[in-house]
């Protein structure tokens, strides 16, 4: 399949994509080169781009901007010295770079929040939506707040992130639980949808607004970094392609937590 081709099949997918607006396009490279390799990754980082090149990958989607801004990321008008750099590598290689962000982000069954809450164990299907579908509410039997940051802290911990941030009372049942997707997780939101726990993203929630006040109200709160939550619909991504897109293989770059953890050495 051609790269341009690619593109289309996913917005073609989509009808909840803006084709005017979206970010959903090839960022880089030739829309005409055949592509039979697809290295997918969260990110685009440097380290990504070069192992896309060094591996002889065709094209690298990324779900995430390459340029370090979230639309209109025009490759000519980069000028910080990492991001000619990385535009320079793209270019020598022929690597096509394509964005999958508006698509898989609310792609049904197998999309951004639907692969994360899989992943943290939540089955069945999401009781109430929010906010455009990017919020959704699962049911699940009652549990002490603290048991389940615990259940969580377990699954992210395979992935990269070990420990999570919990807000509230660790004794509090919760049972309605609120799984959002990556940036768009506000807090009123799922309140509104009958949410008496929110897991929210650090790229999405500011402490002294949003968790603050969650915490004033005695409302809790499970935060994990952006990448970690986001993990999962990477590999959904990867299985998608590898089973709808005839003659190209698919491979999954992990990214999973963006910091490393250190500990104090007493």
């Amino acid at each position: 399949m051609m790269a341009a081709e690619i593109r289309e099949h996913f917005v073609s997918q989509a009808p909840w994509v803006d084709l005017d607006k979206t970010v959903d396009r090839i960022i880089m490279g030739d829309p005409n080169k055949q592509v039979r390799s697809i290295l997918v990754t969260w990110i685009s980082s440097l380290e990504a781009v070069r192992t896309a090149v060094s591996r002889g990958f065709d094209m690298l989607m990324t779900h995430e901007p390459t340029f370090y801004v979230h639309a209109n990321e025009p490759p000519q008008a980069e000028n910080s010295p990492i991001g000619c750099r990385k535009k320079r590598l793209i270019e020598q290689s022929g690597l096509v770079v394509l964005r999958n962000h508006d698509v898989w982000d609310r792609m049904p069954k197998i999309g951004i929040p639907w692969a994360w809450a899989q992943f943290l164990g939540i089955l069945g299907e999401p009781v109430a939506t929010g906010y455009d579908g990017y919020q959704h509410r699962y049911d699940i039997q009652p549990v002490a707040l603290q048991e389940f940051a615990e259940q969580v802290a377990a699954k992210t911990a395979t992935i990269g992130e070990p420990a999570v941030q919990v807000v509230g009372d660790a004794k509090q049942p919760v049972s309605k639980i609120g799984i959002g997707t990556g940036c768009a997780c506000r807090i009123e939101v799922f309140q509104q949808m009958g949410c008496d726990l929110a897991i929210v993203c650090d790229d999405g929630s500011c402490y002294w607004r949003e968790i603050q006040k969650a915490s004033d109200e005695g409302y809790p709160v499970i935060r994990v970094n952006h990448g970690t939550s986001e993990e999962p619909g990477m590999r959904t991504l990867t299985q998608y392609i590898n089973e709808r897109l005839p003659g190209v293989r698919a491979e999954h770059l992990p990214h999973g937590s963006c910091f490393r953890f250190v500990r104090a050495n007493r």
